[in-house]
């Protein structure tokens, strides 16, 4: 893909001058809220990243990074905008990894991130309605959209013989949007949706949603939501005899879903944004010498937003907001060598010689457009109490 040129001027804050000590990034994140048990690798595999450049030694003259974690509740605005503030105004960090859930994430975007020009990529806002949205050129995603996985998921669930189905989803924008996704590809490819109930995150009894889809019917119950209520909503619809096959989405994907749900879950279908080939195995390589828990949700993507931030600081050759703003697209895209997952000391060298780089990082990372991503999911099943590839799409 052929580099994109910044087209509007984003404003430099203060914080972080062109070869200070030690700049920060912020990692905003969901460390309470119903992605808390995935949030902590998510973390980590940013953390990654960021220790990754700041010990090789070669970013921007020596200078070090520290990570300075912040919670986003994942689904609360304002905990999450007053956190985005704090990184700003008291911690002076360059660029946010995160948020994470699409609603916090826009909520921050639009609240405090634009307004400050400082620079967001988010490893797991996936709503489709960042493809079209103004940031002015300051927000990026390492996941693709869920208009894509909405696609993906409802080719899998006719594929595999449902043909009607009941939907409930998260009430927030994750769900929202992916259930509208997923009911539009899926009607057009001949199939039916007796209803569609939203739920409420960290209820502790989804009997009533689960009567109202039980009374619609369906051959099966497709679950838009994340790892701690549509868990619930899984073992629920089980446990009451409800339905017996499930369909699930990436903000379900996690090896705390597995012990929390236990039988309920055999034989469940879901997608997660995963990546094949050279990408894969180095970021396979990269992640079991590691130690954190790499293979789990968006740890990958995670990763690769923390590496974009720095890298897009580098090729502007100074730790500010606008450097990296106006930096990202080049950094992510071709022309330039590939730099893979483990491989983030080369980048800086090049880029500090004056080099062009084209990330591929840990998931095949190609920014085609501001606020958008390229991708493809993988399609799992759960057997024996495990997670097992079926194919890519």
């Amino acid at each position: 893909m052929k580099k994109l040129l910044l087209a509007s001027a984003v404003s430099a804050l203060a914080a972080g001058g062109a070869f200070a000590d030690e700049v920060k990034i912020g990692v905003l994140l969901g460390f309470t809220g119903p992605l808390e048990s995935i949030t902590p690798h998510m973390a980590d595999g940013a953390e990654l990243a960021i220790r990754e450049i700041s010990e090789s030694g070669l970013f921007l003259g020596g200078t070090t990074v520290a990570p300075v974690r912040a919670d986003s509740g994942c689904i609360d605005s304002a905990l999450a905008t007053a956190s985005a503030e704090r990184l700003i105004n008291s911690d002076g960090i360059i660029g946010i990894m995160g948020a994470d859930c699409s609603g916090v994430t826009r909520a921050v975007l639009e609240n405090v991130a634009m307004s400050n020009g400082v620079p967001m990529v988010s490893p797991s806002a996936t709503s489709p309605g960042f493809t079209d949205f103004d940031s002015g050129g300051i927000f990026y995603r390492t996941a693709p959209s869920d208009a894509r996985q909405g696609e993906v998921l409802a080719g899998i669930v006719l594929e595999r013989g449902f043909d009607t189905v009941a939907v409930t989803h998260t009430n927030n924008d994750y769900g929202a949007g992916l259930a509208n996704a997923f009911a539009e590809n899926y009607t057009a490819m001949g199939g039916t949706i007796t209803i569609t109930v939203p739920h409420e995150e960290a209820r502790g009894d989804y009997s009533s949603e689960v009567g109202s889809l039980a009374s619609a019917g369906g051959d099966a119950l497709v679950v838009l939501g994340y790892v701690d209520g549509g868990g619930s909503m899984i073992r629920t619809a089980y446990e009451l005899g409800a339905f017996e096959q499930f369909f699930m989405p990436d903000g379900m994907y996690g090896d705390e879903l597995l012990a929390t749900v236990g039988e309920a879950l055999e034989g469940t279908v879901g997608t997660l944004p995963s990546a094949t080939g050279d990408a894969a195995e180095n970021w396979a390589r990269v992640g079991e010498a590691s130690g954190i828990n790499w293979t789990s949700s968006f740890v990958s993507e995670s990763y690769d937003a923390a590496a974009l931030l720095l890298l897009a600081a580098q090729a502007g050759g100074e730790a500010t907001p606008a450097a990296i703003a106006a930096n990202l697209m080049n950094v992510a895209n071709a022309p330039g060598e590939q730099i893979h997952a483990g491989d983030l000391a080369r980048g800086l060298e090049i880029l500090a010689n004056g080099g062009e780089i084209d990330y591929v990082g840990a998931t095949n990372v190609e920014l085609i457009g501001y606020g958008e991503a390229a991708g493809t999911y993988r399609e799992y099943i759960v057997e024996d109490g495990a997670y097992v590839t079926v194919t890519f799409h």
